[in-house]
C-alpha cells in the first residue's frame, strides 16, 4: 500500500504541474515532487521522462524560466545519487541540459552590454554550474555501473558530445564573465576527467586492445552484437577525441588562462588514443591530431621568438625562456607518445614533424649569434632538443615503419641538394641575420631546398649522430651513406665560416645531472663523428665509415681534409693494435702509390698532402708503429722513391721525437749527414746535382725538422753559409729556369736554416751573405725575377733574427746599409701577407737589437706609412702607430677569444677563396692520382718527367685484370643456375664489384685496354 501510495501521489503532483499554467506554481510544485515522492525505480524513469517533457527547450526572457530548468535540475539530482537504474533517462536530460545552457551562454554574452537584471544574470551561472554537477554526476553513475546497450550508447555518445561543447563553448567566453570563473573550470575540469573515465571503462569493458589485435593478426571477427557494442564505444571514444582536441587548441589560444584545461584535454586524448591501436586508428584520423599538437608547438615558438626580437637586445633570463618553452615541450611530448603509439598513421604527416625538429636546430644556430639570447639557447637544449630527437626517433626505431619509409625520412631529412652550396655563388644568404619570417614561412614541400635551414640540418645531423646508439643497423647504415654530402656542406663559405665562429650549447651528462657547455660548431660536429664511429663499430655501417675516410684524404677544401685527418687519428688512437697495423699499413701503401707521381717540392700536391696526413696521423701512434713505418719508407736507402717519401714527410713536420729513442738518434744523425753530403756535393757541382731526382731534398727535410724544433741547430757549421752563397752564385749566373727554380728553392731553405741556427749570425762571413742578398734582391741585374718573390718570406725571418748580431751604425758601414735596403725592401711591400710577415719581423728585430736609430730601417714609403683616406700621403709617425696596434693585437690574440665583426668577415672571405677552389678541384680522391700532370714543364730533364713504372708492375696488372674476367665470367654461370642466391652471395657479388673499379684504376697506371 505504501508503494502505491507513493506512486499515486508521484502521479497527482505530475498532473497538478501539467495544469499549473503559471511557471511560478509549477517550481513550487516540481520543488514538492522532489522533497516529497520517494518513487519506485518504474516510476523513476516516468519522473525523468516527465521532466524532460518539462524542460524548456527555448531560451528564457526571464528569471522565471531559469528557476524553473534549476528546479527541475535540482529535483533529477536527488534522485541520480546512489541510483543505478534510468542511465538513458538521465542522459537524455543532461543532453537537454547542456544544449539549452549553451544557447543561453551565447544569448547572455552577446546581450552583456545591454542592461540586464543581475539576479537572472547570476542564477543562469548558477544553474551553469550544477548543469556541470549533474553531468559529472551522469558520468560517474555510468563508469561505476556500465552497461553495454545500444540505446544508453548512443544516448552517451550525444550526451557527451553536447557536454564537452558547453565546455568549450565555456572556454571560449570565460574572459567575458564576471564571476564565478574559478568554481566553473573547476566544475568543468571535474567533468572532462569523468568524461575521460567512462570511455576508459567501455574500452576495458569490450576489450579494445585485444580487438585491435586479434582483427590486426588472425582476421578474427565477432558477432553481430560484439561489433555493435565494439562500434559504438570506438564512436564514443572517436567523439571524444575530437572534443577534447578542439578544447586542447582553444586552451593553448587562451594566453596561459586555461592551462588546468590544456593538460586535460591533451592528456585525455593521449590517454585515449592508447586504449586501443588498431580499433581507434580506423576511425581517429590521428596524423591531423599529431599535425595539430606541432602546428601548436611552432606557433607557440614563433610567439616566443617575435617578443625576444622585439625586445631591443635586452637579455632574456633563463626563467622566462623556460616559461616559454613549457608548454611547448608539452606538445612535443605528447606527439612523441603518439608518434610511438601509431607510427604508421604518423608517417602520413612526416614532413610537418620533422619541419618542426629542424626549425628547432636552425632557431639554435640563430639565436646562438646573439648574446642576449644565450640563457634561450641553453633552455632550448636543455628542454627541447631531447625532446625532439625522441619524436625523429619515433619514427627511425619503429618496428611498424618499413625500411623504404624510413629511408624517405631521411633522405627527405639529410639530402642536401648541391644547388644550395653552388646557387650561392654570387649572393650571401646571412643565417646570423636571416629574419623570423624567412624561417617560419617555409612550408614542408619547401624545406629541402632552401638554405635558410642548412645550418640547422647540420646541427640536427650531428645531433643524431652523438644518439644514434639506439638506432637499427639499417638506419646507421644510411646514416654512415650521408656523410660525404655533410662533409661538402662545409665547402659553402657561410657553414665554414660558422664552423669556425659559431659556438653552440652543447650536453654532456655528469653522472645523474647534465651540464652545459658553449662549444665551437666544428669541436660538435667532430665530437658527433667520434661518437658516431664508436657506435657503429662491428657493425655493416663500419665499411661505408671506412669509404668515407679513404675516399676524403685528398678531399680539396683545408677545413674537409683536417676532419677527416683527425677522425683517421681518432681511429688510431682508440682502436686495437691489429685494427691500427692495418690502417697503418693501407695508408703507407697509398702514400708509396701517390710518391710514384708527385713532387715532393709542390706544397700543394697529393704527396704533400698525404705526408702531411701521415704526419698527424703518425703523432696519434705509439713508438714502435711510428718505428715500422719509418723503416718500411727507408727500407731502399738508395731508391729516389724512398728519397722522397722521406722528403715528403720530413717537409711536412714529421716529428723525429715520436720515433723510439734508439730510432730517434738514428734518424737525427741521418738528417745531418745526409745535408752535409747534399752541401759538398752542390758546392762542388751544382749543375750536377740540380740534375739528379732528389735535388735539394736533404736541405728540405733538414730546413722542415729544425723549423718544427724536432732537431737541434747548434750542430750546424758554416757549411750552411757556403750553400747560400753558392746557391745565390747558382742563380744569378744561371740562364736555365729549372735550374734557377732550384737553386731559389736553395736559397729560401738556406735562410730558413740560418734564421733557425742563431749563433751562425756570429760567423764572420755573415757581413758576405747579408751583402750578396742585398745585391741578389735590390741592386743586382736579377733583383726582379718572379721567382725571387717567394723567397721573401724566408728573408723576412732571416732578418729578424739580425737583431742577434753585432752591428755598426752609420754609413760608413756597408752591411748596416744593405740591412737598412733589405729592410726597406721588405716594408715597402704590398702584398697583405709580405706586409704582415715583414712587420712581425721588424718588431722581433725592433725589439732584440741594440740598435738605436731604428728609424734608418723605415723606407719613407713604407706600406703602413699611408694614411687610409686617401692611400697617397705618408709618415713615419703613421708607420708606428700602426706598428704598435699590430704588435698590441698580436699579443693580445686568443684562440678563444669571440670573434669579432672583423674577423668574421674576413672567415667569410677565406671561405669564398677555399670554395672557388674545391670547384675548381672537385672530389680528387685516390682513383684520380694517374690524372694529375706532373708540376715541372715537359722540357725539364728526367727528373721532372713522370717515372716508368717497372715492367713487373704492368704484367702484374695484366693477369689482375684477365683474372678478374675469368672470375665474372664464372659467377655470372652460377647466377643463371641458381634461382635463390643466399646472403653470402650477395656480399661476394657486392665486394667482387668494388673490386673490380679499383683494378679498373689501377690498369691506368700500367696503360692496360
Amino acid at each position: 500500500m505504501e508503494k502505491g501510495s507513493s506512486s499515486d501521489s508521484l502521479h497527482t503532483l505530475m498532473e497538478a504541474i501539467k495544469s499549473s499554467e503559471l511557471v511560478e506554481n509549477r517550481i513550487q510544485l516540481i520543488t514538492k515532487l522532489g522533497d516529497a515522492v520517494l518513487p519506485t525505480d518504474s516510476d523513476l524513469c516516468i519522473l525523468l521522462e516527465f521532466l524532460a517533457v518539462l524542460w524548456e527547450g527555448f531560451t528564457c526572457l526571464d528569471v522565471s524560466q531559469c528557476m524553473l530548468n534549476k528546479a527541475i535540475l535540482d529535483v533529477a539530482g536527488k534522485f541520480l545519487v546512489g541510483n543505478p537504474t534510468c542511465q538513458e533517462k538521465f542522459l537524455i536530460l543532461g543532453t537537454q541540459a547542456c544544449e539549452w545552457c549553451a544557447k543561453h551562454l551565447k544569448m547572455t554574452l552577446m546581450s552583456s552590454g545591454e542592461s540586464q537584471e543581475e539576479d537572472h544574470y547570476m542564477l543562469f551561472f548558477q544553474l551553469l554550474s550544477e548543469c556541470f554537477i549533474f553531468s559529472a554526476s551522469c558520468l560517474s553513475l555510468i563508469a561505476n555501473n556500465h552497461i553495454l546497450d545500444d540505446a544508453l550508447m548512443t544516448s552517451l555518445d550525444t550526451f557527451s558530445c553536447e557536454l564537452l561543447s558547453l565546455v568549450k563553448d565555456l572556454a571560449t567566453d570565460l574572459k567575458k564573465i564576471q564571476s564565478l570563473t574559478s568554481e566553473l573550470l573547476k566544475e568543468a575540469e571535474v567533468v572532462l576527467e569523468s568524461a575521460i573515465k567512462v570511455c576508459k571503462v567501455y574500452a576495458q569493458e569490450v576489450n579494445l586492445g585485444s580487438y585491435s589485435q586479434i582483427t590486426q593478426n588472425d582476421g578474427s571477427s565477432l558477432d553481430d552484437r560484439g561489433a555493435s557494442h565494439l562500434n559504438h564505444v570506438t564512436n564514443l571514444i572517436k567523439h571524444m577525441i575530437e572534443k577534447l582536441s578542439e578544447l586542447g587548441i582553444l586552451a593553448a589560444d587562451s594566453g596561459g588562462s586555461l592551462v588546468t584545461v590544456l593538460n586535460l584535454s591533451w592528456k585525455g586524448v593521449i590517454s585515449l588514443l592508447q586504449l586501443g591501436g588498431n580499433a581507434l586508428s580506423q576511425k581517429v584520423n590521428i596524423g591531423e591530431i599529431i599535425s595539430i599538437l606541432i602546428s601548436l608547438a611552432i606557433d607557440s615558438l614563433r610567439c616566443a621568438a617575435d617578443t625576444w626580437y622585439s625586445s631591443g637586445d635586452q637579455t632574456i633570463s633563463t626563467t622566462e625562456a623556460k616559461r616559454a618553452f613549457i608548454p611547448i615541450k608539452f606538445y612535443l611530448v605528447n606527439a612523441v607518445k603518439i608518434c610511438s603509439q601509431y607510427p604508421l598513421q604518423a608517417f602520413a604527416v612526416y614532413r610537418e614533424v620533422t619541419r618542426c625538429i629542424l626549425l628547432l636546430t636552425t632557431l639554435t644556430c640563430t639565436f646562438s649569434a646573439e648574446t642576449y639570447l644565450k640563457n634561450v639557447c641553453e633552455a632550448l637544449e636543455e628542454l627541447l632538443k631531447p625532446t625532439s630527437l625522441q619524436l625523429l626517433k619515433s619514427f627511425l626505431n619503429s618496428s611498424q615503419l618499413s625500411d623504404s619509409q624510413k629511408l624517405q625520412i631521411l633522405d627527405w631529412l639529410f639530402s642536401i641538394e648541391r644547388h644550395l652550396l653552388w646557387d650561392n655563388m654570387n649572393q650571401i644568404t646571412d643565417f646570423q641575420n636571416c629574419s623570423l619570417d624567412e624561417l617560419f614561412s617555409v612550408d614542408c614541400e619547401a624545406m629541402p631546398t632552401v638554405r635558410t635551414s642548412l645550418l640547422g640540418r647540420v646541427v640536427l645531423f650531428a645531433d643524431v649522430l652523438k644518439t644514434s646508439f639506439d638506432l637499427h643497423e639499417f638506419v646507421l647504415l644510411e646514416i654512415a651513406k650521408k656523410l660525404q654530402r655533410f662533409l661538402d656542406v662545409f665547402v659553402d663559405d657561410e657553414v665554414y665560416t660558422f664552423a669556425l665562429v659559431l659556438r653552440i650549447p652543447a650536453s654532456h651528462s655528469e653522472g645523474k645531472s647534465l651540464e652545459l657547455t658553449w662549444e665551437p660548431f666544428l669541436f660538435c660536429f667532430l665530437n658527433a663523428l667520434k661518437i658516431f664511429m664508436i657506435i657503429i663499430s662491428g657493425t655493416p655501417a663500419w665499411y661505408e665509415m671506412e669509404c668515407f675516410l679513404h675516399n676524403n684524404l685528398f678531399h680539396p677544401h683545408t677545413l674537409c681534409w683536417e676532419i677527416i685527418v683527425e677522425l683517421w687519428c681518432f681511429t688510431v688512437r682508440h682502436a686495437e693494435s691489429s685494427t691500427v697495423d692495418m690502417v697503418v699499413d693501407k695508408l703507407c701503401s697509398l702514400y708509396k702509390l701517390v710518391s710514384l707521381s708527385d713532387s715532393p717540392f709542390s706544397p700543394h700536391s697529393r704527396l704533400r698532402k698525404m705526408a702531411r696526413s701521415m704526419c698527424l696521423l703518425l703523432a696519434s701512434c705509439t713508438a714502435s708503429t711510428v718505428d715500422r713505418v719509418y723503416r718500411s719508407i727507408l727500407i731502399d736507402e738508395r731508391s729516389d722513391l724512398s728519397a722522397i717519401m722521406y722528403a715528403g714527410l720530413m717537409m711536412e713536420g714529421f716529428q723525429v721525437n715520436l720515433l723510439s729513442d734508439n730510432m730517434k738518434a738514428g734518424a737525427t744523425e741521418r738528417i745531418f749527414q745526409d745535408y752535409a753530403r747534399f752541401v759538398d756535393d752542390y758546392i762542388e757541382n751544382p749543375i750536377y746535382s740540380c740534375s739528379t731526382i732528389v735535388h735539394g731534398l736533404p736541405v728540405a727535410a733538414l730546413c722542415s725538422s729544425l723549423h718544427s724544433m724536432q732537431i737541434d741547430a747548434s750542430g750546424l757549421d758554416n757549411k750552411t753559409i757556403r750553400l747560400l752563397l753558392a746557391a745565390i752564385q747558382n742563380y744569378k749566373n744561371s740562364t736555365d729556369a729549372v735550374i734557377k727554380s732550384h737553386s731559389c728553392r736553395l736559397v729560401c731553405e738556406a735562410l730558413e736554416i740560418i734564421s733557425s741556427a742563431k749563433h751562425l749570425y756570429g760567423y764572420d762571413q755573415m757581413e758576405h751573405v747579408i751583402i750578396e742578398l742585398q745585391k741578389l734582391f735590390i741592386t743586382g741585374p736579377s733583383s726582379s725575377g718572379f721567382e725571387l718573390q717567394e723567397c721573401k718570406p724566408a728573408l723576412a725571418s732571416f732578418m729578424s733574427s739580425l737583431a742577434h748580431m753585432e752591428m755598426i751604425e752609420g754609413d760608413e758601414s756597408a752591411k748596416t746599409s744593405a740591412i737598412w735596403q733589405l729592410y726597406h725592401m721588405l716594408l715597402r711591400e704590398r702584398h697583405w701577407a709580405l706586409i704582415h710577415l715583414a712587420i712581425s719581423a721588424f718588431g722581433y728585430f725592433a725589439a732584440h737589437t741594440s740598435c738605436g736609430e731604428l728609424w734608418r730601417f723605415l723606407p719613407p714609403n713604407a706600406a703602413l706609412s699611408f694614411d687610409l683616406e686617401s692611400g697617397k700621403n705618408a709618415n713615419v709617425e703613421w708607420f708606428m702607430s700602426e706598428l704598435k696596434v699590430f704588435l698590441d693585437k698580436e699579443m693580445a690574440l686568443s684562440p678563444m677569444s669571440a670573434s669579432s665583426p672583423e674577423q668574421f668577415e674576413l672567415v667569410v672571405k677565406d671561405g669564398c677563396i677555399l670554395r672557388e677552389l674545391y670547384q675548381k678541384n672537385s672530389y680528387l680522391g685516390v682513383e684520380s692520382v694517374e690524372h694529375e700532370r706532373m708540376e715541372n714543364d715537359d722540357a725539364n730533364n728526367n727528373s721532372n718527367k713522370r717515372r716508368k713504372l717497372p715492367n713487373g708492375f704492368s704484367h702484374g696488372m695484366e693477369l689482375l685484370h684477365s683474372g678478374l674476367k675469368i672470375i665474372g665470367d664464372g659467377l655470372s654461370q652460377c647466377k643463371e643456375r641458381q634461382e635463390d642466391l643466399t646472403e653470402v652471395d650477395d656480399k661476394i657479388y657486392t665486394h667482387f664489384s668494388r673490386l673490380e673499379d679499383v683494378v679498373k684504376h689501377l690498369t691506368r697506371f700500367a696503360d692496360i685496354e
